[in-house]
């Protein structure tokens, strides 16, 4: 699979595995567990999860999924904004640690923007690093004016990534951050990259993929995945979906394919708000 490099050096698949929703009724705990073991299996060996899925539930099955092969996996958590204080950074970091069962995080972010000064966030996610309890830090939900802020503190420049949202629907980053962070080696990571389930029932994206055999579902991954600095997390539980999400990283949209999808789905003119869900 494709690899995707971090300013560290340290090099992921660009296609990982999301647990957004994960944790949440406790009578799938094992079928969402077998769907990570399974992605895993097949190559996509970063799990993205945070503190605030199912308020810790989806911690729980990234526990039960990389036990015993730890060694295999590249984590990726989050902390709460709320939590983002000097100390409520390191509280939050080793409740992440105890749920996960695991001793050290490869990727923290901070989850969005609150109302903590964000100097002290990075001072207390640079303390975390030098601790050895994570392996380096990232933002989420970030626009431009966030991360020009960010590089403006001291240690703004560890910053390893910014996950965003990012699928044919929502092209906006295509404008600004996503060419700035290209350029500044930063890699985005896209969240909901297949949308919430509207563009695997699109008419438009079906017709492109019947010519290659696959689903649309695939098609909007692929699409996603066609940059060189980009790491899409998609969830998926059903052996099914995770089988296809993984053959979609291997899929070439031809230039037809990708001048059908830009007049269906128009690249960005302007600047537009960062969109979150």
């Amino acid at each position: 699979m494709k690899q995707i490099t971090f300013p560290s050096g340290r090099a992921v698949p660009a296609l990982g595995l999301g647990t957004w929703h994960m944790g949440e009724d406790r009578r799938r705990h094992a079928e969402e567990v077998a769907a990570l073991k399974f992605g895993l299996d097949l190559g996509m060996t970063l799990i993205d999860t945070a503190e605030m899925y199912a308020s810790g539930g989806a911690e729980d099955v990234v526990r039960d999924a990389v036990a015993g092969r730890r060694d295999e996996v590249f984590i990726v958590s989050k902390v709460l904004p709320s939590n983002a204080s000097r100390t409520g950074t390191a509280r939050a970091c080793e409740g992440s640690l105890r749920r996960m069962n695991i001793d050290r995080i490869d990727l923290y972010l901070l989850h969005w923007r609150g109302g903590v000064p964000l100097a002290e966030t990075v001072e207390a996610l640079e303390k975390l690093q030098a601790e050895g309890k994570i392996g380096g830090w990232g933002v989420s939900n970030f626009d431009v004016d966030d991360m020009d802020e960010l590089a403006g503190l001291r240690a703004g420049g560890d910053v390893q990534t910014n996950q965003v949202l990012y699928n044919l629907a929502s092209r906006g980053i295509e404008f600004d951050l996503l060419p700035k962070q290209a350029a500044a080696g930063i890699p985005i990571m896209a969240y909901s990259p297949v949308g919430q389930g509207d563009l695997a029932r699109d008419r438009r994206i079906a017709a492109i993929a019947a010519r290659h055999g696959v689903t649309p579902a695939q098609v909007a991954l692929a699409w996603t995945l066609r940059h060189d600095h980009v790491i899409a997390i998609p969830k998926a539980v059903a052996p099914d979906h995770v089988r296809q999400n993984r053959a979609a990283a291997d899929l070439v949209l031809t230039n037809e394919d990708l001048a059908e999808l830009d007049a269906a789905f128009p690249p960005p003119t302007r600047r537009r708000p960062l969109e979150m869900i």
